[in-house]
């Protein structure tokens, strides 16, 4: 408080004013904050959505994990606000977005892949529900981006073309026996199953746990796919089958995609049939 409550009165006007003058900790914008929530695809400019690259330019900040702040470099404009944080900071990520919106700034938090798969979205809105968000102020907007799953599939054929699912083999969040549960659960059902997150440098039984779940249920020469950094300077494509994965090199920038029992390889194509019937 800089000056105390003080009425004042004038001696030719009825009536009197109060006033009070006091600092706030945070400038007043007298705007409303929005939170954009942006999924920025395999991490190639090409492949961002027009939307996207719209919502992160018009952005006042932009709050994301730094590898994919880098790769957003080109994107970004004179004057915004930029917090990169580290890859195990999410929730400070979350926490800061909305600060920062609540304080009237429209803030865009990136996610590589789409925002709502495995990336930041769930997030922010499940912090703002904690907080007894009203679902309007901020304002949130979700721009979806191309899956580290799509854009795997992309470059080897057409592998997703029947039911299929996507399972990450990170325990950090979810209890391992969850994941053997819904390995097993893939497996015998034949779904085409892409991996998330297959091998860490701390984590490497995982992967082959998995195979050897696969080969339980699906023969030793299913094709898979092994693609790392899709779409990047760096992207490494394999075609390989179950029982030989794991003489690839396998890491968290890898996406795995094991077949159903139809898919084939033809002339380095992965495909899955559908189930249409061809004439001729």
């Amino acid at each position: 408080l800089l000056v105390p409550k003080q009425i004042v009165k004038s001696a030719n006007q009825v009536g009197a004013v109060t006033v009070a003058i006091a600092q706030s900790p945070v400038e007043y914008t007298g705007r409303l904050g929005k939170l954009l929530l942006v999924g920025i695809g395999p991490g190639n400019l090409e492949q961002i959505t027009p939307a996207a690259k719209t919502a992160i330019s018009s952005a006042d900040a932009v709050i994301g994990y730094s590898l994919y702040i880098n790769l957003i470099a080109t994107l970004r404009r004179p004057g915004q606000i930029i917090e990169a944080l580290p890859i195990t900071q999410e929730t400070q990520r979350a926490k800061r977005a909305i600060e920062l919106a609540e304080w009237g700034l429209t803030v865009a938090v990136v996610s590589s892949g789409d925002c709502g798969i495995y990336g930041m979205a769930g997030l922010v809105l499940e912090e703002l529900r904690s907080r007894g968000w009203d679902g309007k102020t901020p304002e949130v907007q979700v721009f979806p981006g191309i899956t580290a799953l799509q854009a795997a599939a992309s470059r080897v054929g057409a592998p997703l073309m029947h039911d299929f699912c996507a399972i990450s083999l990170s325990d950090l969040l979810t209890p391992w026996p969850v994941i053997e549960k819904r390995l097993e659960a893939s497996a015998a059902a034949d779904f085409v199953t892409a991996l998330y997150n297959p091998r860490s440098r701390n984590r490497t039984e995982q992967i082959a746990i998995a195979q050897r779940i696969f080969l339980k249920h699906r023969k030793p020469d299913t094709p898979v796919a092994i693609v790392v950094s899709a779409y990047r300077e760096d992207e490494k494509i394999t075609l390989t089958t179950l029982d030989k994965m794991l003489e690839i090199p396998i890491d968290m920038l890898t996406m795995v995609l094991i077949g159903n029992q139809s898919t084939d390889v033809h002339q380095d194509w992965m495909i899955t049939p559908r189930g249409y019937r061809l004439e001729g």
